[in-house]
Order: C-alpha cells, then sequence, then structure tokens
C-alpha cells in the first residue's frame, strides 16, 4: 500500500479551528458571583485557614484555559479545609513557556526576537482575574528574580553547547531535560534537526528554565510549604518547578485532565508520565472481581471506540467494518502484527528502561526487521492526535517513514493519522501489538492481545505485558513472532484488573465539572461554596486528603459498583 501524500489541509484547519473554539471566561467570572453572593462564608473560611498548613498553587502560567478552572477551584476547596493557599503566576518574565506554541505567535523569529510577550500581557491578566477575587496571596515572578539573575541566565543558556542542552543540569537540577521538552513542544518534532532557528529557542528555553529554577529556590528557601500543586509537571515552567521543590523535599502535587468526563488524575511526586509506570502493583492486583466490575470495564472500553464517556477523543465515526478495513488495507492471510505510534514530540523526557532513544529509531528499526519477515504483515497506526491534538505534529511520522523508506517493504500497511479505521478493530485482526509508550496497551491486554512494549508505556512494569529493555531483548522477541495465542485467563483477568485501576480508580471523578463543548472541555459547575466542602464530593476528598495529607490519589469505584 502507498503511503498517503500529504495531511488533508481541511483537517488541519478544522483541527485548529477547534483548539480556538476557547470559552475565555472560564472559571473566570465564577468566583466573582459566588463570592458576591456568599462573601461572609469566604471571609470566615479565608480567617479560619490563617495558620494552616500552607499550600502553593504553582499555577505559573495563567492564560491556560484548560487550567484555571481546575487550579482556582482547588484554591477554593483547599482554603474551606482549613489550608492557607498562596498562588504562583508569571507575570512577563519569563523568556518562553508553556503558553507558546507555533499556532499562537506570529512566526519563529519573533519568537526568538521577543519570546512569548505578545501573549504575555493576556495570560497574567487571565490568571490574575480567575484569582483576584478569591481575595488569596498572589507572589508573581517578578517579585523573585533581579536584573542580575536574567542577566546570569542569559550568560549560562548562551554558554552551554547546544549538543548538551538537554543533559544540561545546574546542581542536583534536570533544567536542561525540561528546556529541550519544552523546545521540541514549542515546534511540535521530535528533534530540532533541520529548523535553522532551533538552537536560538532552545535557549530560549534553558534561560526560562534557569529563571523558574531562581523563582521557585527563593520561594522555598522561607520554607513552610505542605505541598506544591501544579498541572502538567514537564516542559517549561511547571518541570522546573516540580525539580526545585523536590529538591528541597517539600510534596510535589501534579495534575492533568483524564479521558473519561469528568475525570482528573492526580499524583504524588512527579508527572503521572512517570508515577504511573513505577506505581506498586499492590494497588490493584488483589481487588475483589466481580462480574459486575467486569461488565462496567467492558463496558467503557467498548464505549472507548466512539469516545462517548469521554472527553478527549480523536474520532467521532470510527470505520469498525473488519471486512472493509482488511480490503482498503490490503490485508492477506499471513499473521498480522500492529505497531501502534505516539505523537513524536509529545512529552520527551527520560525514560531509562527504554529499549531505544526514541520513537523514532525504534519504528525505523521496526520496519526494518519487518522487511526480512515476508512472513508476517506489519499494521502501522498512527496516532490521530498528531492532527487533531492541541499541539498538531509537525514532524509527522507517515513522512519520518517516507524519507527512511522511499520504498515501503511489501509486507507493511501504514495507516495515517487522519484516517478513520478504528485502531481498535485493526487490533482485533492482530496476532499481537507493539506499542512505545501509547495508553492503548491497557485496553488491549484487556481484550486478550499480547502486547510488546519497547518504550515508557504505563502497562510496563505490570506484570501484563512483555516488556523489553534492550534492542537485543526487542529483536529476540520479534523472532518468536508469530506469538498465535491470545492471553489465558489469568492474564486477561489481571489486565482487567489494571485496567479497571487505571480509568476507574486513578481517574477521580468530580462530579460538578461539567462538560462542554469547545476549549477547555469542561467547567466547574457549582451553584453554591458549600458545593466544594469536605463531604460533599467523594472524588474531591479524596484530591483534597491526598494533597494535604499525603494519602494516596485513589478513589475507591469498587466500593461504589459493589453498593449498587
Amino acid at each position: 500500500m502507498r503511503l498517503p501524500g500529504r495531511v488533508d489541509s481541511r483537517i488541519r484547519y478544522l483541527a485548529r479551528w477547534a483548539r480556538r473554539t476557547i470559552h475565555p471566561d472560564a472559571g473566570l467570572r465564577l468566583w466573582d458571583d459566588l463570592i458576591r453572593r456568599e462573601g461572609a462564608t469566604w471571609e470566615r473560611a479565608r480567617s479560619d485557614a490563617s495558620g494552616g498548613p500552607v499550600v502553593m498553587i504553582a499555577t505559573s502560567t495563567g492564560g491556560h484555559p484548560a487550567v484555571m478552572p481546575v487550579e482556582s477551584m482547588l484554591a477554593v476547596a483547599l482554603t474551606l479545609r482549613g489550608a492557607d493557599v498562596r498562588v504562583l503566576l508569571c507575570d512577563r518574565v519569563l523568556t518562553a513557556c508553556l503558553q507558546a506554541t507555533r499556532e499562537e505567535l506570529p512566526s519563529v523569529s519573533s519568537f526568538v526576537r521577543q519570546g512569548p510577550r505578545p501573549l504575555c500581557s493576556s495570560c497574567f491578566r487571565s490568571g490574575m482575574t480567575t484569582f483576584g477575587s478569591l481575595g488569596l496571596p498572589i507572589l508573581r515572578y517578578s517579585e523573585l528574580v533581579t536584573a542580575a539573575d536574567i542577566r546570569e541566565a542569559q550568560a549560562i543558556s548562551q554558554g552551554v553547547p547546544a549538543a548538551s542542552i538537554g543533559e544540561f543540569r545546574e546542581g542536583n537540577l534536570s533544567v536542561g531535560e525540561h528546556a529541550l521538552a519544552g523546545a521540541l513542544r514549542y515546534f511540535a518534532k521530535g528533534s530540532l534537526d533541520n529548523e535553522p532557528l532551533g538552537e536560538a529557542v532552545l535557549r530560549r528555553y534553558l534561560t526560562a528554565s534557569l529563571l523558574t529554577m531562581r523563582v521557585a529556590g527563593r520561594l522555598l528557601d522561607s520554607g513552610g510549604y505542605a505541598a506544591w500543586v501544579f498541572h502538567h509537571g514537564i516542559y517549561v515552567p511547571q518541570g522546573v518547578v516540580g525539580e526545585v521543590a523536590r529538591s528541597r523535599k517539600v510534596r510535589v502535587v501534579n495534575w492533568s485532565a483524564a479521558y473519561r468526563k469528568r475525570c482528573f488524575i492526580f499524583s504524588h511526586g512527579d508527572t503521572y508520565h512517570h508515577t504511573l509506570m513505577h506505581e506498586p502493583t499492590s494497588e490493584w492486583e488483589d481487588l475483589p472481581w466481580s462480574p459486575v466490575i467486569e461488565k462496567k470495564l467492558m463496558a467503557y472500553l467498548k464505549s472507548r471506540w466512539k469516545g462517548s464517556q469521554d472527553w478527549i477523543w480523536f474520532h467521532e465515526r470510527p470505520k469498525t467494518d473488519e471486512e472493509a478495513i482488511r480490503r482498503e488495507l490490503g490485508i492477506d492471510t499471513r499473521p498480522v502484527i500492529g505497531m501502534l505510534t505516539n505523537v513524536v514530540w509529545d512529552a520527551q523526557l527520560h525514560y531509562p528502561a527504554n529499549a531505544f532513544p526514541n520513537m523514532i529509531d525504534w519504528a525505523v528499526e521496526t520496519i526494518r526487521y519487518f522487511e526480512g519477515r515476508p512472513d508476517l504483515q506489519l499494521v502501522i497506526r498512527v496516532h490521530p492526535a498528531e492532527v487533531t491534538g492541541g499541539v498538531p505534529s509537525r514532524q509527522p511520522m507517515v513522512e519520518v517513514i517516507r524519507e527512511n523508506f522511499p520504498r515501503l517493504p511489501k509486507n507493511v500497511v501504514v495507516i495515517p493519522p487522519q484516517s478513520r479505521i478504528s485502531t481498535y478493530v485493526v487490533a482485533g485482526m492482530c496476532d499481537s501489538v507493539i506499542i512505545y509508550g501509547t495508553k492503548t496497551g491497557v485496553e488491549l491486554a484487556s481484550l486478550g492481545t499480547p502486547v510488546i512494549v519497547a518504550g515508557e508505556a504505563w502497562i510496563r512494569n505490570k506484570g501484563i505485558s512483555l516488556d523489553v529493555n534492550s534492542p537485543y531483548e526487542y529483536f529476540q522477541l520479534l523472532d518468536r513472532l508469530p506469538l498465535a495465542r491470545l492471553l489465558g485467563e489469568a492474564a486477561q483477568v489481571r489486565a482487567r484488573k489494571y485496567a479497571y485501576h487505571f480509568f476507574f480508580r486513578r481517574m477521580i471523578p468530580l462530579a460538578f465539572m461539567e462538560p462542554q463543548p469547545g476549549w477547555p472541555p469542561y467547567k466547574v459547575g457549582i451553584h453554591s461554596l458549600r458545593e466544594l466542602l469536605p463531604g460533599r464530593d467523594k472524588g474531591l476528598d479524596v484530591i483534597c486528603d491526598g494533597i494535604l495529607k499525603g494519602t494516596g490519589f485513589v478513589y475507591r469505584d469498587e466500593a461504589t459498583v459493589g453498593s449498587a
């Protein structure tokens, strides 16, 4: 099958349009209205919280529309539970940040000249508008860095060899790793090769990382913090904030929107990209299993085909006719091996267990291997988020494959990201599926499909998948293909227990976070501050207890199912 040509421009346009259907007042006016009506209640809560455990909501980038509703809600809920909450915002200080993308700024050359300046005023104004009405202390980056700090950060960033920036450490802090991840996110590519201004942008991110380190360090020097709470936990500035807080032995809590509607993932100590890989299996392997729980899980996994229960999905009307898909792809009777890619630039962090330096090396070496295995067919499903994600990839996997294989091996088929062919139907046709880091591995193992993990997928280390740690191990395992068997019953039950834990226990529901069209896909749907008090929402209690007491961010959904 021929590789598809350039991604259809209309799909790219629609993806950009969808992202810009932004609710500019999401979370901004809510607190004004509530506090105007319930001012006495709020003032009493603030007074009672004085002297309580100090929690920093280290938002930093106040213009992120998907962050502000959640972090402002957390500030209110924690105050109502007696926490002395502070807020941290950047006020036009950073030379680069999470908010800066090629989609949002005029050009790369303008970014090299002035950084994210065109976004800074609205970003800071959004943060101040959202948090200002709460009357909580707001700390600004500009209050914590000096002109001398800026000159020093610029000098250091200019002095580090470009090739060494990703590994650059200031003391014991991996500031260079987050700078590189931020630059890759800006370019929406997996490397800065062939970007004439790539080095200049990367140095901007390193400068910003160093400034963030100074800001967080000076705040933490004062001591007394119970926890620092903020989104992502990677990139600039949030990743560096986490590095500094951990180095000072201050508890870090990171969060992200989950897949299921009304749900969020929280983690202690680091971004969930890292923590979910090393979570003890004791958290879920002894879960009591029942037909009711299994039915609930399997119904949800089936809904993932169309995303009906999620607020993050990629195709509204997927193709699910297996025979039609086989004809379209030209698949014959030979065993089929699936291969699922990730977005190349996404969360480019260091994972010591990866069998390959990066996903592109993995993809190229895998195709080269299957070129010598004409007894098998390799079907590569390119991740749909390359075109529908928040930052469309500028390094499409289809182009990467074409560059390395101008003539694709006859037994290799590529499904481009814009294709509506169902990933799940294709996986069901496969003897086994190879993944690098996609979350889909959790679902496929639950359905009995053997999953080979070559990267940092969360299914790794769970006793469910076939994990490899080196190219040698990887190719030794590929030599065993086809496996010609589904996972046994015990392995499927184990996989389903983990899937249930992942989708229903680690994804914590907040009933009042209401879905809405456009971006962000949710809003805080409360009508009184009392709705955020302890005992009113079980998911919120789990989250706030985790932040204030250090308890696990696990929602005991099985208790709810058991009582149903």
